[in-house]
């Protein structure tokens, strides 16, 4: 009896498998949208203008959905509103994905890529605050995981499938087209499984006509709950710093690649090795997680992402100091080009770990009825803390004219990261127990 009842424990129910799905749907977005594919066609299309406004859309994009983050939250934890939510914002970003395709306006792609990114941001809000809603609070470190496991393999498919299409077009502007397209088919086809079979089963009270007023009082109320609630108040602290250089790396990567002379091909591919190493690694980092602990683990990662800091200072420190001293440069760019490598794939190890546990973990803290408050909370500390580490490479870059210390300063995010699991260890080593 007990092997069958822990074979069934391992198997996962239809909702977590819905679930999981969306992982596998929207990642390809993450990949083809916002790292690899999209930037590079948009700066073949835009002049110098376009270029410097790209990087205030991005802040655009995330600064409304983090403004919004805490109401929709609240709206959505009222009965059948946050299905109703999610939906909206799906079509939204599928919608303005497929106008990125369609035109060849500089102007039109940034406001189609505005929007797709609202509508991308604000789904995941809500697909994160359902993880309370498909499972156990004991299975949510591996039901996560597992989302972020089959979330790079479900990009990888039709990330290599958009690469042959490049290579096989050329890389001409009909090739980055059909990339784009590609993101909205597959996004839209495999989130139909969520749509179906992933019901809200906790909310609050039915929403009273003053729904707006009510939303605000929630929000206001559940800023004041974390406040108290100590273990709660450490880990938003913690994730604020960590998660901001997770996210800084993530997004600098094609650009610090871009100075060691790699081309577009050759940053989608390491990018590719970054996907594919991350697939075995979510997964374990959910099963060490179960036996060790999910802050263990997030705190491993850190001490990680010291060392991928460090190793990326080397990578372009090698390259400038061949420069100033009149070296072999290209002796120096081939040093750098493996540091490249071998930086793709240790953040590979860690990528996905760090935040499928860092979503299950804050899940098992907070209340299941309350899920899109709260979670609405986190998504607004995450998409601030974006703001802090490209800016803090950017000030340290200008002010040294080293790129190379410009990605060392990133590692006091993780310091300050540390520091705060550090401080908070009591409490949640508590919540662990």
């Amino acid at each position: 009896m007990s092997s069958k009842a822990d074979r069934s424990e391992k198997r996962f129910t239809k909702a977590e498998k819905s679930w999981i799905m969306y992982d596998w749907a929207n990642s390809i977005y993450a990949t083809n949208i916002m790292a690899a594919i999209f930037p590079i066609y948009f700066a073949m299309q835009a002049n110098e203008t376009g270029n410097k406004l790209y990087g205030f859309a991005v802040s655009a994009a995330a600064l409304v959905v983090a403004l919004l983050a805490p109401i929709l939250g609240a709206i959505g934890d009222f009965s059948g509103m946050k299905k109703k939510l999610f939906a909206g914002f799906l079509v939204l970003g599928l919608v303005f994905t497929a106008v990125m395709a369609a035109f060849e306006d500089w102007r039109l792609m940034l406001v189609g890529f505005i929007l797709s990114r609202i509508g991308f941001s604000g789904s995941c809000l809500f697909y994160d605050s359902f993880l309370t809603d498909v499972t156990t609070p004991e299975r949510m470190d591996r039901v996560s995981s597992w989302g972020y496991a089959m979330g790079y393999i479900g990009s990888t498919i039709p990330f290599i499938i958009s690469i042959a299409v490049m290579l096989l077009l050329n890389q001409s502007v009909l090739s980055y087209k059909i990339a784009i397209l590609i993101v909205v088919v597959w996004w839209a086809v495999f989130s139909i499984p969520f749509l179906k079979n992933v019901k809200q089963q906790y909310s609050v009270e039915d929403a009273p006509q003053a729904l707006a007023k009510e939303a605000f009082r929630n929000a206001w109320k559940t800023f004041k709950d974390i406040l108290k609630d100590k273990k709660i108040l450490f880990f938003i602290i913690a994730y604020f710093f960590y998660i901001d250089g997770v996210d800084t790396i993530i997004s600098m990567a094609t650009n610090y690649g871009e100075t060691l002379g790699l081309g577009a091909i050759g940053m989608i591919l390491a990018l590719l090795v970054t996907q594919i190493v991350a697939v075995p690694f979510s997964i374990l980092f959910g099963n060490l997680a179960k036996k060790v602990g999910a802050m263990k683990m997030i705190a491993i990662a850190v001490c990680v992402y010291f060392v991928i800091t460090i190793l990326g200072f080397f990578m372009g420190f090698n390259i400038e100091q061949a420069e100033l001293s009149g070296g072999d440069i290209d002796a120096a760019l081939k040093l750098s080009s493996t540091l490249f490598w071998i930086l793709a794939t240790l953040v590979g190890t860690v990528q996905g770990g760090i935040q499928a546990l860092s979503r299950s973990y804050f899940g098992q803290l907070i209340l299941p009825e309350r899920s899109n408050e709260y979670y609405g909370f986190l998504d607004i500390f995450g998409k601030f803390s974006c703001v802090i580490g490209p800016a803090l490479y950017a000030a340290t870059y200008a002010a040294t004219g080293r790129a190379s210390l410009g990605i060392l300063s990133i590692i006091v995010l993780f310091f300050g990261g540390m520091v705060a699991l550090f401080a908070g260890r009591k409490y949640m080593k508590a919540e662990e127990k």
